[in-house]
Order: structure tokens, then C-alpha cells, then sequence
């Protein structure tokens, strides 16, 4: 059922039995007043009848028929349409006239009350006449009816006001329901049209007036906007698990298939001499170790590529890169690092990739970053430039021709003639910022800086700032 017929029928419903409630509390003081008013017209006709009432006792007092016969024509004329009765105080009754009870018992000795004989009620008001010494009493009478017929009347047109209420009311209301929910019938008609193909962008939220609509309305585009950005998240993960396991298949095929092939020749020749065994051997350890180095590369990957929002948070570099340095050259004592660290480089960012893309940063330069047979020299500078950290790290290794420098962020790249397994960064320039990531193995000298926003400007969602520069041997 449409919003607008049920506010129809609820008014429709709800107004008549509002009549009938105000119908249930009037009518009870309708009545009230109706008999006051009776009260007040039995007492302005008892005042008109008192002068000829006290004449009429007066003559009657002193024996005057003719008097008396004058006087009751007054009282009759006086009477109007009410009933009267003058009675002398022996009980005579001087004058009787108009709708009155057959028992005279049954009136009152004084004030008003109602009296009822055979099932008619009068409302009777008595007065007592005090005439030159005289003294009798008049008795003022009026149908007791009258109130209630006057308040069925109105009983009659509040039903009439009812019955004429309810359709009138339900017209009314469901025309004003149908404008107001008009806005809501569009917005209702717009969401159906929705393309999930599209995106929330078509959903364009509009002003209609009415707070209720507008605030749906922003609803629903909230909804969609979330949606839009969970399927995103969704397409992303898939699109990282395809990657992964391309990146998984791709790296691990290579030694395995070498610890196939030595395994097969160890195999078809039990007999070989002890030196071929003996390299072969060597080989083995050199597949295994190779392929324990490329689980723990995937490993990082795949850390890289699933991580939160919820993960970055407030880095202090500083610290991050010494620590990085101490471990480089514990592991790698034959090299030099000179560090250039100052304080207070605070960035926003994933302090576990950050340290990641540190540790093979260092490692890299420290394998290939020495010259002509000479240990490698590392020179690792931090500079603070208003709201971003630069990080450089500078060997003296060969460097990379500028046609590849490019290619070297692109993930599983391979410089021809590389010994070393192909894997880069999980991210390409476009992604994060502010974290950690394997950078591609180095064959020839680089100078590669990495550059990270600081906690005012860096975002999860902003473009990396990394820079690429080759220098010639040094």
C-alpha cells in the first residue's frame, strides 16, 4: 500500500473519531447550558407573573370575582407557553393553566427541581406570594424535554459532521500526502535506475526541501559511495592475489626446475665421479638457499601489497634509517656506511615496508655499490625540506643507464645479464606512499633517492615521491 493511502486512511479514520471526541466533551456542557438557559427563562417569566399573581391572591383575599377574573387573564397573558398554577396557602388553587402534573403532590414546596408523571418530565420552579398579609405560592412550568430534543439535534449534526469528515478528510490528506512524497517517489525512482557499472557519481545528491528526503537521499549516497570504495578494495585484492601468484609461479619455477634437473642427474648417475658430485652438490645448496632468499622476497610482497590503512601511522625516519645502517653494517662489515641523519624527521607512513625498503636499499648498495674490486662505500643522507623527507642513498657502484632507470620500479624486472632473482617493488610509483618496498636488484651503480611527505601532506591514498638518478663511476 503507497505511503500517501495509508496518511489517506489514517485521516480519514483519525478525524471523525476526533469529532466524535470533541462530540463526547461538548455535549455534556451543551446540555448543562441548555438547562441553565431553561432555568433562566422559568425565572424571568416567574418575574413577569408575580405582579398579577399578587393581585390574583389580593382579590381572591377580599372576595372580588370581578378583580379576580381580571387578574388571571394578566397571569394567563404573562404565561406565554408556560404552565402556571397559583394556589392560595389553604391549598385552593386559584389558577391552573398550561402542561402541568395531575397530582399536584408532586410539585415542589420551593426552588426548582424536575418532577415526571407518566413518563413527561417538567422542570418546575416555585415561588412563594406574600400579598397584604396574604401568602400563597406560584408555580412555573416548562416541559423538561425541551433541553433534550435541542441535544439530539446537535448529537445528530456532529454525526452529520463525522460522516461528511471522513471521506472529505481523506481526500484532503492523500492529496497532500501525494505532494509529499513526491520527492520521495523520485528519489525512489532514481535508485532504481542505478547501474552498478556507473558508480555513485550518477547518484548526484539534490536539494528537494524536505529534510527527511534529503537526508535519505544523502544516505543513499553514502551507501554508494561506500560500496564503490569496498568493491574497489575487492578488485584490488583480486587483482594482488593474481599478481601474487603470477609473481610466485614466475620466480620459483627457475630454481626449482634447476633442483629438478640436478636431482634427476644425481638420480641417472649414482656413479659420478666425486668432484661432479661434489658441484653438483654445491649447486643444490646454492638452488635451496636461492630459493629460501625468493619465499622470504614473496613473503615481503605480499606484506607490501595487503596492507591496511589502519597500519601507517607517525614514523620517526631518523631512528627508522641509523637502524638500518647498524644492521647493514653488522651484516655486511667489509662495507662503509656514512650516515647524515638529523632529527625530527617525523613522516607518516608503514614503519615495517619503510624499514623493508631500507634493509635491501642498503643491501643492494653494499653487493654492488663497490668499484674496480674495492669495498663498497655508502653514503646514506636525510634531509628535512619544509614538509618532505628525502632520503638518498649513494654508493660508488656503475650506475644505470638513464633508458632503464624507469624500468627498475616495474615489478619482476630483469636486467639482461643480472644474476640475481628479478623482483621489485610491490607497488608501482602510482601507489602508496610513505612505506617500505623491495627495490629491484642491482647490477650496476645507482644513486636512487627516496623521497616521503611528512605527516601534514603525506596520505595513504597520494602518489609516491621516488626519484631515480644514475651516475657514472666516481
Amino acid at each position: 500500500m503507497k505511503l500517501s493511502t495509508r496518511i489517506a486512511l489514517g485521516a480519514a479514520v483519525l478525524v471523525p473519531l476526533l469529532v466524535a471526541a470533541a462530540a463526547a466533551l461538548l455535549l455534556p456542557l451543551v446540555g448543562a447550558d441548555l438547562h441553565r438557559r431553561q432555568d433562566d427563562r422559568l425565572n424571568d417569566r416567574a418575574a413577569a407573573l408575580l405582579p398579577a399573581s399578587r393581585a390574583l391572591l389580593t382579590a381572591d383575599t377580599k372576595g372580588r370575582p370581578r378583580a379576580e377574573q381580571n387578574q388571571q387573564r394578566k397571569v394567563l397573558d404573562a404565561a406565554l407557553d408556560a404552565g402556571v398554577r397559583v394556589a392560595a396557602a389553604d391549598g385552593t388553587v386559584l389558577l391552573a393553566a398550561g402542561s402541568q402534573p395531575e397530582d399536584p403532590q408532586l410539585l415542589p414546596d420551593q426552588g426548582l427541581m424536575t418532577v415526571r408523571q407518566n413518563g413527561i418530565a417538567w422542570r418546575v420552579l416555585t415561588v412563594k406570594l406574600n400579598s397584604g398579609g396574604a401568602t400563597g405560592t406560584l408555580w412555573v412550568l416548562s416541559p423538561a424535554n425541551a433541553p433534550a430534543d435541542e441535544l439530539r439535534a446537535v448529537r445528530r449534526r456532529v454525526l452529520l459532521v463525522a460522516l461528511l469528515a471522513a471521506p472529505l478528510s481523506g481526500l484532503i490528506a492523500f492529496g497532500l500526502a501525494e505532494r509529499a512524497t513526491l520527492p520521495l517517489r523520485r528519489l525512489g525512482r532514481r535508485a532504481a535506475a542505478l547501474d552498478p557499472r556507473t558508480g555513485h557519481a550518477v547518484f548526484a545528491h539534490t536539494r528537494t526541501g524536505t529534510a527527511e528526503v534529503d537526508e535519505l537521499s544523502g544516505a543513499i549516497a553514502l551507501l554508494l559511495s561506500r560500496y564503490d570504495e569496498q568493491a574497489a578494495r575487492t578488485a584490488r585484492a583480486l587483482d594482488t592475489a593474481r599478481s601474487f601468484s603470477s609473481a610466485a609461479s614466475h620466480e620459483l619455477r627457475t630454481p626449482l626446475m634447476s633442483l629438478r634437473t640436478n636431482l634427476d642427474v644425481l638420480s641417472a648417475h649414482p656413479d659420478l665421479p666425486a668432484a661432479e658430485r661434489a658441484e653438483i652438490l654445491d649447486e643444490l645448496q646454492q638452488d635451496h638457499a636461492r630459493t629460501v632468499d625468493l619465499l622470504g622476497a614473496l613473503s615481503m610482497l605480499a606484506r607490501g601489497d595487503l596492507v591496511e590503512v589502519s597500519a601507517f601511522g607517525p614514523v620517526e625516519l631518523a631512528e627508522l634509517v641509523a637502524a638500518a645502517v647498524a644492521e647493514a653494517a653488522r651484516r655486511r662489515p667489509e662495507a662503509v656506511f656514512r650516515p647524515e641523519l638529523p632529527s625530527g624527521a617525523v613522516v607518516f607512513g608503514w614503519d615495517a615496508g619503510l624499514r623493508i625498503l631500507l634493509d635491501n636499499l642498503l643491501a643492494n648498495a653494499a653487493v654492488h655499490g663497490g668499484a674496480a674490486g674495492r669495498p663498497a662505500e655508502v653514503d646514506v643522507r636525510l634531509r628535512v625540506d619544509g614538509d618532505t623527507a628525502r632520503l638518498t642513498v649513494d654508493d660508488r657502484g656503475p650506475g644505470i643507464p638513464p633508458a632503464e632507470r624507469a624500468a627498475v620500479f616495474h615489478r619482476f624486472h630483469r636486467r639482461p645479464g643480472s644474476p640475481a632473482p628479478a623482483w621489485a617493488s610491490p607497488w608501482s610509483p602510482n601507489r602508496r606512499p610513505c612505506t617500505g618496498v623491495p627495490p629491484p636488484p642491482r647490477t650496476a651503480r645507482t644513486d636512487r633517492a627516496a623521497a616521503w611527505r611528512s605527516a601534514s601532506r603525506c596520505s595513504s591514498t597520494a602518489p609516491a615521491a621516488r626519484n631515480s638518478r644514475s651516475r657514472g663511476p666516481g
